[in-house]
């Protein structure tokens, strides 16, 4: 099975090379107005308008290549490796909960000199401000 993705692997690369070096041997479309004009594009090797047909469908094969190569590692790689054991959807399988921890609620007991730190028990929450602000601003 690894000989058969190595081998989509290599044949993708090949044809995503290939699309590159097509695309950019192409002409724009602003360069079919200069050939009109005699710039030298009908002595060609593909004549006049056979080099744009040849090279757009050549593109074509080769993103369709690409693009089934795509498809075929995407489905190789999601495999049954993933869960070889269970089937179905995710919302099918049980929850698991995290098993409970044990010790200080917090960290600030674990580090020595805190207050709390020696009977192993965390130290009392700060108050929380008061949530308008109002009690920062200075009275005269």
């Amino acid at each position: 099975m690894t000989w058969v993705m190595n081998l989509v692997v290599a044949i993708q690369i090949l044809a995503a090379l290939a699309m590159i070096g097509l695309v950019l041997i192409q002409h724009g479309k602003g360069a079919d107005m200069g050939a009109s004009f005699g710039s030298g594009a009908s002595g060609s090797l593909f004549g006049a308008t056979g080099s744009a047909n040849f090279l757009s469908r050549s593109t074509a094969v080769c993103a369709a290549l690409f693009f089934a190569c795509t498809l075929t590692l995407a489905y190789f790689s999601t495999g049954d490796r993933v869960h070889p054991s269970t089937g179905g959807s995710v919302l099918d399988r049980p929850v698991v909960a995290a098993p409970a921890a044990s010790g200080p609620a917090s960290g600030a007991a674990l580090i020595p000199g805190t207050p709390g730190a020696a009977s192993g028990t965390a130290p009392a929450p700060a108050p929380a401000p008061a949530a308008s602000g109002a009690a920062a601003i200075p009275n005269k």
